[in-house]
């Protein structure tokens, strides 16, 4: 696969029972930089194209293979959360390696004040985990987390996610997912229960992200804001079109007339 490639789907099938064909013959390619709208009627296939592409489902047929040195990440619906850690312990949890190394940092600083304290082996650690902390410029990490949990809404930091609803579940997801920043971004309507300022924050941060966003939803004025393609989905096939929402209305309206 090359390295340009972050996806790729050839010639996948989806049957759920005998009868019932979700994904016909579906063959697609995803490349750096692509910010994807997802259309179709209920049914379509979209949800289920998403889940092939995250891992969760199997295609009945065909290739579908992530690049292996991308990651992928997939806001469903009805998102989990861990019941034992509270909201921004869960929104952590999207960049747990990050704070890992911040508390790895913080430990080895400390053991300098033990009274048998060994500052060569200490002092070769502390430049090893400040060069990671570095090259993934986390020192900012406490900030990253603070702008997105406001834009976003979320509850309070402190607040146990079992008591939340479910718009507030899907925020802490959404905000979760965002600061771990696969480079396969799958998203299932997103902007349900985003308020407008919320929304514009959203669309901006998926305007910066480097790698392939997919977006399942029916926000037209949203797609405006971020899509660079749509695929529109009916009857287990996939029509492309290039643009955004506006521009694919146009395209179809042409090849209609056509």
């Amino acid at each position: 696969m090359s390295s340009d490639v972050i996806y790729t789907m050839y010639r996948v099938d989806k049957f759920y029972g005998p009868e019932r064909q979700v994904l016909a013959n579906i063959s697609l390619s995803f490349l750096h930089g692509a910010k994807i709208g997802v259309l179709g009627p209920n049914g379509a296939g979209k949800s289920t194209l998403l889940r092939i592409m995250a891992g969760r489902e199997e295609p009945s047929s065909g290739v579908a293979e992530l690049h292996p040195k991308a990651s992928v990440g997939l806001l469903e619906q009805e998102p989990e959360l861990d019941p034992l850690k509270d909201v921004r312990a869960n929104v952590e949890d999207g960049v747990r390696a990050l704070r890992d190394l911040l508390d790895r940092f913080n430990v080895v600083s400390a053991a300098f004040a033990e009274p048998d304290a060994d500052f060569d082996a200490l002092l070769a650690e502390q430049a090893e985990v400040q060069e990671q902390i570095d090259r993934h410029a986390a020192w900012g990490l406490d900030q990253a987390l603070d702008r997105a949990m406001d834009a976003l809404r979320l509850p309070d930091g402190e607040r146990d996610v079992t008591t939340l609803s479910g718009g507030e579940r899907r925020r802490v997801a959404l905000c979760r997912l965002l600061l771990s920043s696969p480079k396969l971004l799958l998203l299932d309507e997103p902007t349900n229960h985003l308020d407008v300022a919320a929304k514009a924050w959203l669309a901006d941060d998926l305007s910066k992200h480097k790698g392939v966003v997919l977006i399942v939803t029916h926000d037209a004025e949203f797609l405006d804001r971020v899509a660079n393609r749509i695929l529109e989905m009916r009857d287990g096939v996939v029509e492309t079109y290039t643009g955004n929402y506006t521009e694919y209305q146009q395209q179809k309206a042409a090849r209609l007339q056509q």
